[in-house]
Order: structure tokens, then sequence, then C-alpha cells
């Protein structure tokens, strides 16, 4: 005794409870693929004494004010394998080294220091590191840290890159 119909088949081989079943293992797949992200990519920091921090940024401020009023600004440009800046400005010496960071906006690890050695009159050098394809924060100070000058280069390098005290000019390339 046969109690199905010839038209029924058997569960696997309808539609409904396939799609019953997708709807909570997408929900699993999706909750395994976000904890894989979690573990694997580290989080940016939070600064633990923000107090400190906030008084910080008059200090960073001066440094601005200190650029400005020397009217400096560099550009960065890539020679070869090298790194090229041009420093302008009333800088009555040239300092013998400038440190420039770059920082990347969303991975930290990435960030490197540069020192570029003075290489006559307002020119300077370093070699080009590595750099991931993207939006990088460049900032160039001297190695007392009394003027800063700050903007945003893009990789892969290929234009020159204007470093102002200014923020509505950062973004700035030369040629544009």
């Amino acid at each position: 005794m046969n109690t199905l119909s010839p038209a029924s088949k058997p569960w696997y081989r309808e539609p409904w409870p396939w799609f019953l079943i997708s709807l909570p293992a997408t929900a699993v797949i999706a909750g395994v693929a976000t904890i894989w992200l979690a573990v694997t990519s580290a989080d940016g920091l939070v600064v633990g004494d923000y107090y400190k921090a906030g008084l910080a940024i008059n200090q960073t401020l001066a440094r601005d004010d200190t650029a400005h009023a020397l009217a400096l600004t560099a550009t960065l440009q890539r020679a070869g394998d090298a790194l090229a800046l041009t420093l302008a400005g009333r800088l009555q010496i040239f300092p013998d080294q400038l440190s420039l960071t770059l920082a990347h906006p969303t991975r930290q690890g990435q960030d490197q220091t540069l020192v570029l050695s003075h290489g006559g009159g307002g020119h300077y050098r370093a070699a080009l590191p590595a750099m991931t394809a993207g939006k990088w924060h460049a900032q160039l100070a001297d190695s007392a840290a009394t003027w800063r000058l700050s903007g945003v280069l893009h990789t892969p390098f290929s234009q020159p890159v204007i470093l102002t005290t200014d923020a509505e000019t950062t973004v700035q390339h030369k040629g544009d």
C-alpha cells in the first residue's frame, strides 16, 4: 500500500523547503564572514587619554601657524625609485633632514615615516617605499618639529603633490 499519490514528489524535490532553508543558511554564512573579517583585520585604536590628545591640538596648530608665517610649501614628486621634495619659503637655513609621515586613512599598520636628506638648496630625497594603491595623508615636518606641512597624495604616485598649511589646498596637484 503506497500512500503517496503518483503526482506528489519527495520533499527535497520541492522548491519551497530549499527556499526556507536558504534564509537561515545565508545568515549563518554572513555571520561567519563577519567574524572572519573581525578576527583578521586590526581595529584602529581610540586614544585612551583623549583630554591630553585634545590639548596637543593647540601645539599642532602652532606648528601650522609657524609654517604659514614662513610661507612654506613643498612639492613631492616621484624621481625613479626615489621620492624628491622641493621646499620653498622664507627659511634662513634649510634643515639637514625632514621627516615625512605617510599615513593610510584606514590601516594604521601601513603608516610609514621617511627621513628626507638635504641635497642642497631646498631639495630633499628619500627612497620611495612600497605603498598600496589608494589615498594617503602626508605630513612634513622639520627635525625640531617647529613647523608642519600636510597634504593628500594618491598612489600609484604619478603626479607631483603640493603640501601646504591651508586645509583647502592640501588636495591640489600640480598641473590640475
